[in-house]
Order: structure tokens, then C-alpha cells, then sequence
């Protein structure tokens, strides 16, 4: 399983724009076969700074989950979206291996 990790910069003026943004990947990234974890935006600290988190098994699952989306109508309409209103202003990916055990209470140790 992998973690892919998006670190936007965004223009703080148009947060409620990313933040529509986010919602319409809220439907449509599960329906195109990732496990979106979440996406999230500016509250304290920085202004710029928003993330989309969501797993897909391998790079392979990633690239067919990428392919979907592009098909995907409402995928397409979010992408236009974000070239037209311009609130993205850098976009980076991270692909992350979890490289612990589970932390909760109840995790039994060996």
C-alpha cells in the first residue's frame, strides 16, 4: 500500500475555491478506485499551505486510478474548475510506505 500525499500551494484569497475543489474529489476520487483519506485546508498557521491525502496499492494501481479520473466526468469538470479560478499555484506528490505498526491502544505487541 502506498500513501500519496499532495501539498498544494494555494492562493489564501480563494480558499473556499480549493475547498470546493476538494469536496468534488471527495466523490469522485473513491469512485475511481483510490482510498481517499482526506482533504484539507488552510485553518491556523499557514495560509498557503492545503493537502489531499489517499492510498492505492502500487504505482501500477496508481496510473490506472489516474487514467480514471481523467475519464471521470466530474474529474474532468475539476480539473477545468482549478484552471480556471487559478488557486492552485503549486501542486507537489509524495508516494509514502507506512513504515510502522499500527498505534492504537489496542495493538497487541510481540
Amino acid at each position: 500500500m502506498l500513501t500519496c500525499i499532495i501539498r498544494y500551494q494555494i492562493d489564501p484569497t480563494k480558499k473556499p475555491q480549493f475547498e470546493q475543489y476538494a469536496r468534488n474529489w471527495g466523490q469522485a476520487i473513491p469512485r475511481c478506485g483510490a482510498d481517499l483519506i482526506g482533504y484539507y485546508s488552510p485553518h491556523e498557521g499557514s495560509s498557503t499551505l492545503a493537502y489531499g491525502i489517499y492510498n492505492v496499492a502500487s504505482l501500477a494501481d496508481y496510473e490506472a486510478y489516474r487514467a480514471r479520473l481523467a475519464d471521470d466526468p466530474l474529474g474532468r469538470e475539476n480539473y477545468e474548475f482549478a484552471q480556471k479560478e487559478k488557486f492552485l499555484l503549486r501542486e507537489d506528490r509524495t508516494f509514502l510506505k507506512l513504515a510502522s505498526t499500527p498505534h492504537s491502544a489496542g495493538a497487541t505487541h510481540v
